[in-house]
C-alpha cells in the first residue's frame, strides 16, 4: 500500500448517520480512509450548528442525493436547498450557504458520495478523489 505524505495537516469532516441506511456511507468507510490516509485528520461530525468552529476552509465526505458518481464540490452555490419547514429539515447545504454568507467560510471542499453506492465502490472513488484533489505528496 502506498501512502502518501500531506504537504499541510488536514481535518475532513466525516457527515452521516450510521443508523439510517441511506445516510451511513460516509461514517462507513471512515475507517478504512484513516488506515490509507494517517496523516489525515477525520472526524466524524453531526452538529452542523458547530460547524463554524471547525474554521474556514471545510473539507467534508457526505452522502449526496441526485449525483450519480462520487463528486467534487467546491462551489456552495452549486448546493440545492429544499423548503425548510422545521429545524429537523435545517440542513448541511442550507448552513453552509449561511455561513458563506457570512463569510465564516472561505474555502470549501465537499466529497459527495451517491446514496445507495456499495461501500467498497465508494471507497475506491473517494481515495481517488482525496489523492487528486488534496496536497498530498507520496513517499
Amino acid at each position: 500500500m502506498q501512502r502518501y505524505i500531506l504537504k499541510e495537516k488536514i481535518k475532513i469532516l466525516i457527515f452521516g448517520n450510521p443508523i439510517l441506511k441511506k445516510d451511513r456511507i460516509a461514517p462507513t468507510i471512515a475507517q478504512d480512509l484513516r488506515k490509507e490516509f494517517p496523516q489525515l485528520l477525520f472526524k466524524e461530525f453531526d452538529a452542523v450548528e458547530d460547524l463554524q468552529k471547525e474554521g474556514k476552509s471545510l473539507y467534508i465526505i457526505d452522502a449526496i442525493d441526485g449525483i450519480n458518481d462520487v463528486t467534487v464540490i467546491t462551489d456552495v452555490n452549486l448546493l440545492v436547498i429544499n423548503k425548510i419547514y422545521s429545524v429537523h429539515d435545517f440542513d448541511l447545504g442550507y448552513y453552509l450557504k449561511l455561513l458563506k454568507k457570512m463569510d465564516m467560510i472561505n474555502h470549501l471542499v465537499i466529497f459527495g458520495i451517491p446514496i445507495g453506492m456499495k461501500k467498497e465502490l465508494a471507497l475506491e472513488k473517494i481515495k481517488q478523489k482525496i489523492k487528486s484533489t488534496l496536497p498530498l505528496e507520496s513517499d
